[in-house]
């Protein structure tokens, strides 16, 4: 989670103005070193030597140095952010300090209340039945001295003291207004507007903290909701107590004096869990800041490559007062002193019960204040996030933006649920959905199912059904009317219902729907799924702890600051993190690596353009380097037998990736030219040192490649890969360094979607289908050459492709193209199917053909807001882009192929 972040989950709301302002010195820091390159590059230009061979006089050079004023403000970064970063200590050291003197004010007057209380409480158990008098006016004097204090504003007197006597707080904690004990809730209005009081506990407190908004009546509104009965009677009880007279109230005395303590005992543990929570804020308080200042200075040194964070922790941050060893160690003893009272009156003295109770005030207190702010923020991520992935509103789901869906939590939930139409018959109101474009997507994706199951035209009832599921389920996919992996989880269902699966043994006779239930789940869950699985978890292991970003700087930094060499440094970085932590989350690491040269360069740049273009192209290409880049390559595996294993992958996909990626840096470099009036903020190399847990992933990962690499010679050991892919899962999560968080967060829906598509694809072989549609296709095409086949079959994928999901253009092509290989004369259908995957992953010619694209095309101008890439960009470069790597599959791919045997 970004710091920014922790900052809103963790601050308190009613403090968050007085907290580090992280976000406001981050952007300084960007300010700044747009300011220092820009400045450096001038000074560089000033220093050439003139057309004569001899230096520049002083006159003709720019003035960059001055005493002060703007000149001094920009040559000199560390006094600029020294002395905003002194302007937020200030800030936070004042503001601590008053609240500081606040809260140890009201501790120390509840500890005085406390020991008062204990006193009254033992002397009148020692007195017995006789103390009931002595109770009652031991409990009276506390009440005007020092448990209720009132202080009247604009009444003095005997109305005001007559004020004082019907008038005391009803909650623990300075509150802003009274409730009167003599008149009915409905009566405070008019009982304030003439009587206007102010009430505080204890001691008398600063002028801020009496005029500033109720936060006791924040912080103890839950206790006052939770028990409003006893705060209600202990007003009344006490009411009644001092208008009697003791000579008409003698015979109950006893019982108003036992309901008073009583309800003082209840006031005074409210104090104490509310003042708990109010010190542990404090702490809080000083933590989050302290780190605030940490990641901010490490953020400014690495930025502008400086050493500031050293010096200044120890010459500003450590002497300041909120920050010393002693404030903490106060604010702990305060914490102490709290649950030994709590342990007083509520647990018989046990500490540690106190101190678990307080605990548990404490964390419902941060549940109870803080739970909307969580869920908003996480809402808002997660909506940001959907956005990035291109995830779309569904029949039922929310087809605008954030704020349309906003508007319908807000207002009528009917409204937001149904529509005004106009018909010729009148106004009518309906349910949106009804209109909605999605709905009817999939009315007439239904309908064209059920006339496939009505009409019948083939010989075979199975393969008729099976061609009805085949139609409806790729119609899902392509359209997205659902989900896509709940259409993958449709596929067993309908294989069940429509009883489509067939005995792999002569006579292949149908399945029963318990056979077909075992069929069918069985060919969902293979070792291709544990393959995909342990793609996820080095992946996972590589991001967690920053090695992907540590090796993709350190090579970045070695591109130096020429816009060809950067661009094709780029590229290639981000096709090799591709191959090994997938090409959904490849582009979003290199975007990030990137985005120093983003902010120095202009809003317009060529360079801009080039570089996130160049990015999603070459994470496109990476997506068919290695087998577990993407799940489309898994498909191909399950299609192609013998399997092939990674040595044999990488001698085909590396040629065919590195020289479609060099082809389409020369394509950039030639419709951008990113190189005019372009300058390039070199990109610095993390300096942390590998630990011994980044050697252990590092092992573990190179030592799981090479067993991929040999397989098949490890066949008689493992069996599979997917029994190789168990390694690193035993070890990551078994020792700790993922967690089962890491796990829930592996991209489920992908596992799922893929799975549906392995279950598909078996039924549509069990069921004879792909039998029959293999043969009357090859029939059509017997006569093309093998090598006409591959070029036809890879431009049919790539134009599926560029339409609908890479992987699901996988799903329904590649079965198809294997069947089609194996029907052949000389059959080659392992050529066919890999040709057609790595072709699949080269269509890349719209903002929607793949997660680079949709990521590339999400990206903005931090300054201006606006997307560097428009679908413009796309089609102008990503389709010849995809021209370029056809070419190179049908020539060099096939050629490697035919090497190899295939």
């Amino acid at each position: 989670m970004k710091f920014s972040h922790s900052i809103q989950f963790n601050a308190v709301p009613d403090w968050s103005s007085h907290y580090i302002s992280y976000s406001n010195l981050k952007k300084l820091i960007y300010q700044l070193e747009k300011q220092h390159h820009h400045h450096h590059h001038q000074s560089l230009a000033s220093s050439k030597l003139d057309g004569d061979g001899q230096p520049q006089d002083a006159e003709n050079s720019p003035l960059l140095h001055t005493s002060s004023g703007a000149g001094a403000y920009s040559d000199d970064p560390d006094t600029v952010f020294t002395r905003k970063l002194d302007d937020e200590l200030d800030k936070i050291c004042s503001f601590y300090q008053l609240k500081e003197l606040e809260i140890h004010g009201e501790v120390d007057g509840l500890m005085k209340d406390v020991e008062e209380f204990q006193a009254e409480h033992a002397a009148g158990e020692a007195m017995g039945e006789g103390g009931g008098l002595r109770r009652q006016s031991l409990w009276a004097r506390a009440r005007q001295q020092s448990i209720f204090k009132s202080f009247q504003i604009g009444n003095s007197g005997a109305g005001g003291a007559s004020n004082k006597a019907r008038r005391r707080t009803s909650t623990a904690g300075t509150l802003e207004r009274g409730i009167p004990e003599e008149t009915e809730p409905h009566d405070d209005d008019s009982e304030e507007e003439h009587h206007p009081i102010t009430e505080s506990t204890n001691l008398t407190q600063s002028h801020d903290s009496l005029s500033r908004p109720a936060r006791s009546s924040n912080t103890h509104r839950r206790d006052s909701l939770a028990a409003p009965n006893d705060l209600l009677s202990s007003d009344r009880h006490s009411a009644n107590s001092l208008r009697r007279r003791p000579s008409t109230a003698f015979n109950d005395f006893d019982s108003e004096a036992l309901d008073a303590l009583y309800s003082e005992g209840i006031t005074l543990k409210k104090r104490l869990t509310n003042l708990y929570v109010s010190v542990c804020e404090l702490r809080s308080y000083i933590q989050l800041n302290r780190t605030g200042f940490t990641k901010v200075l490490k953020k400014y040194d690495k930025t502008l490559d400086r050493a500031l964070k050293s010096s200044y922790i120890s010459s500003h941050i450590e002497p300041a007062y909120p920050f010393l060893p002693a404030t903490l160690e106060s604010l702990n003893q305060r914490l102490a002193e709290i649950e030994q009272a709590y342990a007083g009156m509520v647990s018989q003295g046990d500490v540690e019960a106190a101190r678990r109770a307080l605990r548990l005030h404490l964390r419902e207190h941060v549940v109870w204040e803080r739970n909307t702010v969580w869920r908003e923020m996480i809402g808002i991520e997660r909506k940001a996030q959907a956005a990035n992935l291109g995830i779309r509103g569904t029949m039922l789901g929310d087809d605008g933006g954030g704020g349309q869906g906003e508007g319908r939590l807000q207002g009528d939930e009917a409204e937001g649920a149904t529509k005004e139409v106009q018909t010729p018959v009148g106004r009518y109101r309906c349910p949106k959905f009804l209109l909605s474009s999605t709905f009817w997507v999939l009315i007439l994706c239904l309908a064209v199912f059920a006339v496939l199951l009505g009409v019948r035209f083939m010989e075979d009832d199975a393969q008729q059904n099976c061609l009805a599921m085949v139609i409806l389920v790729s119609a899902l996919w392509a359209t997205e009317a659902i989900p896509l992996f709940v259409t993958s989880l449709l596929v067993p269902f309908l294989v069940v219902l429509l009883n489509v699966a067939k005995s792999d043994q002569p006579p292949h006779a149908r399945l029963d729907s318990k056979q077909a239930a075992r069929y069918v789940f069985a060919a969902m869950w293979t070792p291709v799924i544990m393959l995909l699985l342990g793609g996820f978890t080095i992946a996972a292991a590589l991001s967690k702890y920053n090695i992907a970003k540590m090796m993709a700087t350190f090579v970045l930094s070695k591109a130096g600051t020429r816009p060809r060499t950067v661009l094709l440094t780029s590229m290639g970085v981000a096709m090799f993190a591709s191959m090994w932590i997938s090409n959904v989350a490849a582009p979003v690491l290199c975007f990030s690596i990137v985005q120093p040269i983003l902010r120095n360069l202009p809003s317009d740049s060529d360079m801009s353009k080039a570089l996130l273009l160049g990015i999603a192209l070459a994470s496109n290409m990476g997506g068919a380097a290695s087998p577990i880049a993407s799940p489309q390559n898994l498909i191909a595996l399950q299609n192609m037998e013998p399997q092939p294993g990674w040595g044999i992958w990488f001698f085909i996909a590396l040629p065919v990736c590195i020289i479609s990626l060099l082809l389409i840096w020369v394509l950039l470099l030639i419709t951008f030219h990113p190189g005019r009036n372009t300058t390039i903020v070199p990109i610095r190399p993390m300096k942390d040192r590998f630990t011994g847990i980044q050697y252990f992933i590092s092992a573990t990962t190179l030592v799981t490649i090479l067993l991929w690499c040999l397989s098949h010679q490890l066949e008689p050991f493992f069996g599979d890969m997917g029994v190789i892919a168990l390694l690193p899962i035993i070890l990551f999560f078994g020792t700790g360094i993922l967690t089962k968080e890491d796990f829930n967060n592996f991209l489920w829906t992908i596992i799922i979607l893929a799975a549906g598509g392995l279950a598909l694809g078996k039924a549509v072989s069990s069921s004879g289908l792909l039998t029959t549609l293999a043969t009357a296709l090859t029939a059509r095409v017997g006569d093309l050459s093998l090598y006409a086949l591959t070029c036809t079959f890879a431009a049919l994928i790539a134009v599926i492709a560029t339409f609908i999901s890479h992987t699901v253009a996988a799903l329904i092509v590649l079965p198809l193209v294997r069947e089609v290989g194996a029907a052949m004369a000389e059959p080659h259908p392992n050529l066919l199917v890999m040709s057609s995957v790595l072709m699949a992953s080269a269509a890349m010619g719209l903002p929607t053909s793949g997660f680079p694209n949709m990521t590339a095309i999400m990206m903005e101008d931090p300054q201006t807001g606006r997307r560097y890439l428009k679908v413009g960009h796309f089609l102008t470069r990503g389709v010849p882009s995809s021209i370029l790597a056809y070419a190179v599959i049908v020539t060099v791919g096939f050629g490697l192929m035919r090497v190899i045997g295939y």
